[in-house]
């Protein structure tokens, strides 16, 4: 018996010896998951194999008219093997989830990417390749970023295909209809497995703008919308910061580079990084049709995985959004204890309104608001909005969150749903009304794990009452695992 097993035997009897800290909490936890009916580990359990297409069964209220399409979703959804598992969340095989709505009706369906990873650990019966928190195992080969692309953060919609993403590797091209995987996009023969983020940034006319990091530099990638490469130039970053997201206005880039930098390379990846507070925030600023003019500005240290949409006000003021914390920890130690069993309670990250002014000062603002996952109406993307969408609540009894909010920059005001501690919700994802033009004007979806039912739902809002809770929910009588992120395409 491995440690793994033996942590996850005495959290589960809760009557073997404690021998550490982690088995306590494990253990402590998992009482209190039976006492209270509630297990949120049901939402990071393995899926053994595709899901195929299954009806959701609606129960509670109606469809709205004019809500039709697709949405997809990524995110891990296997971690165990009998010869060896993954030692962090984020390191599980990418998931692809497609909900359909049509008629009022939905339909749920998940099918595994075809990854050279999942190949490789799949022939060894154990998890050997390395990935952001995993070790290499016996056997491992790792010949280039994509012998270890996960394709398990976000998907999105390019040309007639979807495209997993990752973070340090190639788009991974899947057919809409059925999820199949058709195989890794190389965007020029010279680019062959260059990083390519998992959080594009497409504009309202359709171009995708992208990033791929590499230490203390970076690929700008620009694509149209049916993924044709525009262009891809290097630029030269202020520090080897850990880039996950970033965002961008009408005219500019926008690149925070928090104080977790990369100080060596080695694997797992996360272990190349260190949290140095003394070097605070960077801000890095690109013209978009000059990459080469540039500025950088200062803030205080802090960790963000995820950043709105950015937008410039008439003097040249540029702001955004991002949900911050104080330090990575989440993603260096309680992304890992998820995969124990076990988790430990952390403050949630805060909203908060960065300001960059056009003379060089910079300002972080914190709301007090609880969110993460922000997102906001795409059809105002870049340019003045006023809205943040994201997902909110958490608490002591289970990690993640539970609700769903939006905020209003122009009042300070925010309206926010919260489920309960038996949901644990995903990303929220805006799809504008049939007709409607003004900001917000029509539904979150939002997808949740419901660890009472032991199932997973869809959630439909109307995006200007979030207080007043869903419209519609449709449920599937089986859970899948928690995803990240993903988008919606009009049927």
């Amino acid at each position: 018996m491995d440690r793994r097993e033996l942590l996850s035997g005495l959290a589960a009897t809760a009557a073997a010896s404690i021998v550490t800290p982690e088995v306590a909490r494990a253990t402590a936890q998992a009482d209190r998951a039976a006492a209270s009916g509630l297990d949120w580990r049901v939402a990071f359990a393995d899926l053994d194999a595709d899901m195929p297409r299954t009806p959701m069964r609606r129960v509670r209220g109606r469809a709205p008219a004019g809500l039709s399409g697709a949405l997809y979703r990524n995110g891990p959804g296997k971690f165990h093997r009998p010869g060896g598992s993954v030692a962090h969340w984020f390191d599980g095989d990418g998931l692809v989830r497609a909900f359909r709505i049509a008629d009022g009706q939905a339909t749920l369906e998940a099918r595994f990417v075809d990854t050279p990873k999942r190949r490789a650990d799949t022939a060894a019966n154990a998890v050997v390749t390395s990935g952001f928190g995993t070790p290499a195992g016996p056997g491992a080969r790792l010949r280039n970023g994509d012998d270890a692309n996960a394709a398990n953060i976000s998907v999105m919609r390019v040309g007639d295909e979807l495209w997993a993403l990752w973070e340090s590797g190639s788009p991974i091209a899947l057919d809409p209809a059925d999820l199949s995987t058709k195989g890794l996009r190389t965007l020029r023969p010279d680019l062959a497995h260059a990083p390519f983020l998992a959080h594009p940034r497409r504009e309202p006319g359709g171009d995708i703008w992208n990033l791929g990091v590499s230490g203390a530099r970076a690929m700008v990638w620009r694509l149209g919308a049916d993924g044709t490469l525009k262009s891809a130039q290097m630029v030269e970053l202020p520090m080897a910061s850990y880039v996950h997201d970033f965002t961008a206005t009408q005219r500019h880039l926008v690149l925070i580079l928090q104080p977790w930098v990369q100080s060596m390379m080695v694997q797992p990846f996360a272990d190349s990084f260190e949290w140095k507070a003394g070097l605070g925030t960077k801000v890095l600023v690109l013209d978009k049709d000059d990459l080469s003019a540039r500025r950088v500005y200062e803030l205080p240290a802090a960790f963000a995985f995820h950043y709105g949409a950015a937008w410039a006000e008439a003097d040249g003021t540029i702001r955004f959004d991002g949900c911050f914390s104080e330090d990575a920890s989440f993603a260096t130690e309680n992304g890992r204890r998820l995969m124990q069993g076990t988790w430990t309670p952390e403050p949630s990250p805060d909203l908060s309104l960065v300001t960059l002014r056009p003379d060089g000062r910079a300002s972080l603002k914190p709301t007090g608001v609880s969110a993460e996952f922000p997102r906001t109406d795409g059809r105002v993307a870049g340019g003045p909005r006023r809205w943040t969408l994201h997902a909110t609540g958490g608490g002591q009894a289970t990690p993640l969150f539970n609700g769903v909010a939006t905020h209003d920059w122009k009042d300070g005001r925010s309206d926010a749903f919260l489920f309960g501690a038996h949901q644990l919700t995903e990303e929220a994802v805006f799809v504008a009304r049939p007709g409607g033009t003004a900001e917000l004007d029509g539904w979150l979806l939002m997808p949740s794990v419901n660890t009472r039912a032991r199932a997973t739902e869809l959630h439909v809002f109307d995006a200007r009452r979030v207080a007043d809770g869903p419209l519609c929910t449709w449920r599937a009588d089986r859970v899948l695992p928690v995803s990240l992120h993903g988008g919606f395409v009009r049927a």
